[in-house]
């Protein structure tokens, strides 16, 4: 079951799309909106969640045209592919099944005819009994001290989906104090690892492998320092592992009983539902865990059953197409109104960008069309502080997701209506813009003379017609940020689809990598061989210090 290779712009759809663009480029959203015959068409209600998609530089003419492209490309072909065990990572021969890992247990699906969902329920629940025991102190450290710390080694999926989530859901925390070191830089781990207590601290190495030069360094590391400070015995009562290669995690003298397994058919960026979750059951406790999980997997249903018109994921990937391949946007921003997910324009770069920053088709040949998207941004209001000048009155057309919720999570917070109220305005300002007209009023009724209207008005004007979509959810919870992720990841795959690429390889990461691995050697012995005339003068400055 692979997928369709399906080449988007010979589709029927796309002509027409491009025939339709050219009759709504230039209008404006406020007036789209004044217009619509179905407004209910743009708003998409679902469990606590409200997309307002009404300020996009789309009509109903669009919608259905984008609709038709994903039917065309036979999507709702890919999408049954995907939750059935299809080998859609056709370039590595494996499924794609990081939906099955959140499962609620009624499912069945079978890889290599075997049903994995009682292995992952398996899994589940040695998390469960893992994280309890360390929480409520009956698995102790070295000294018989409980743990109070928990440091997860780890970097790529391995690391940005446990520290999204950690800090998005820190509300909920347990007693334990979660820490991550990622980076191979030396002064990264060391600064960790600089204030805690070695006889309290958990580590759990997360590497499928148990190779990656990053973890392991950082790894062997803490390994040293732990051993200084207390001793060998204490390598197997402090460390956990994440991974499938039980050999060298024999050798680096962790408990079997504290090694968590992985599956091929879960990619890393995809991975934080599995057991490279430990740290976030640790974090916020397993009953949290869990309800990220069931978060996630009714999004998950949504995405499956429903149809494209209603589909959250869809429509949204689609608008995404809309504009990048379209109107030539290069960038999308994310923009949380929570500082709970600062995190999470990081992680949806590696989700996003990993994934769908391919220019090879599923066909083998060159796209001849923009694919993955530049994604970046911040949480409000400090990014409204920092780029939205740029969104506002720059030269780029950025279309953004506003992602807000209608309650804090502090009964004592009296500041949450002045967050929303620049929420809210900054979608309306950024779509209605301000005339040269509105300026002019206001500058006179501020008392200015005629010379200084003139001189000041020009760049006080602001165009509008800038695309947002609104995400407006009830309160954050384990629950809500488990299906915001979980609809992310859809959309990711939805794009993938229908721009006939594979989404879930990543060969672009490993090139750099093997380079990497020879210049090291080179550094180590202190003998450059041939690179290029830049690379060999900056190798020669950086061994002679």
């Amino acid at each position: 079951m692979s997928l369709k290779k399906i080449n988007p712009i010979k589709t029927k759809s796309w002509n027409k799309l491009k025939a339709h663009f050219n009759e709504i480029e230039n209008k404006e959203i406020k007036n789209l909106l004044s217009s619509r015959s179905n407004p209910s068409s743009f708003s998409l209600e679902w469990n606590d969640f409200n997309i307002d998609i009404s300020k996009n530089r789309v009509d109903n003419t669009t919608l259905n045209l984008l609709i038709d492209l994903a039917k065309e490309c036979k999507l709702d072909d890919a999408i049954f592919k995907q939750f059935n065990g299809g080998i859609i990572n056709e370039t590595e021969k494996r499924e794609v099944l990081h939906t099955a890992i959140r499962t609620d247990g009624n499912e069945k699906i079978n890889v290599d005819g075997q049903n994995v969902i009682p292995s992952i329920l398996e899994t589940r629940s040695k998390i469960e009994s893992f994280t309890n025991d360390v929480i409520s102190g009956n698995i102790k450290g070295y000294n018989n001290k409980p743990f109070t710390d928990v440091v997860n080694i780890g970097i790529g999926g391995s690391d940005l989906g446990p520290v999204m989530v950690v800090e998005g859901l820190k509300y909920y925390s347990s007693r334990l104090k979660p820490h991550f070191v990622s980076n191979v830089d030396g002064d990264h781990v060391l600064e960790i690892i600089k204030d805690l207590n070695p006889e309290t601290t958990l580590f759990v190495i997360v590497s499928k492998t148990f190779t990656t030069q990053e973890t392991i360094s950082n790894a062997n590391t803490i390994k040293d320092w732990l051993v200084s400070k207390l001793n060998d015995s204490a390598v197997s009562k402090h460390f956990a592992a994440v991974s499938t290669n039980l050999t060298e995690i024999k050798k680096f003298g962790i408990n079997p009983k504290m090694v968590f397994s992985m599956n091929d058919w879960v990619g890393g960026r995809f991975s934080l539902w599995s057991s490279v979750g430990l740290s976030i059951s640790l974090a916020i406790g397993y009953d949290n865990f869990n309800k990220l999980l069931t978060g996630a997997n009714k999004m998950d249903k949504h995405f499956q059953k429903t149809e494209f018109k209603n589909n959250i994921p869809v429509v949204l990937a689609l608008l995404s197409i809309w504009y990048n391949n379209f109107f030539k946007c290069e960038t999308e921003a994310v923009i949380p109104y929570t500082q709970y997910l600062n995190r999470l324009p990081a992680y949806l770069q590696q989700a996003i960008m990993e994934s769908n920053g391919k220019s090879i088709d599923r066909n083998g040949n060159p796209v001849d069309y923009q694919t993955g998207n530049i994604i970046w941004g911040d949480t409000g209001t400090n990014s409204q502080h920092a780029f939205f000048q740029l969104i506002h009155q720059g030269t780029k057309l950025i279309p953004c997701d506003f992602i807000g919720f209608k309650k804090p999570l502090f009964k004592e917070n009296t500041q949450h209506d002045k967050l929303m109220s620049n929420f809210f305005a900054q979608t309306e300002a950024l779509m209605m813009g301000k005339s040269e007209k509105a300026v002019v009023e206001e500058l006179i009724k501020m008392g200015l003379d005629e010379s200084d209207v003139n001189s000041l008005k020009a760049y006080k004007v602001f165009e509008g017609n800038r695309p947002t979509n609104t995400l407006l959810i009830d309160q954050l919870s384990p629950e809500s940020l488990g299906s915001l992720i979980a609809m992310y990841e859809h959309k990711i795959f939805v794009q993938g689809v229908i721009w006939n690429i594979y989404s879930y390889d990543q060969w672009g990461v490993e090139l750099g990598k093997q380079l990497a691995s020879k210049v090291l050697q080179e550094i180590e012995n202190k003998k450059i061989s041939n690179h290029d005339s830049s690379t060999n003068s900056l190798l020669k400055s950086y061994l002679s210090n």
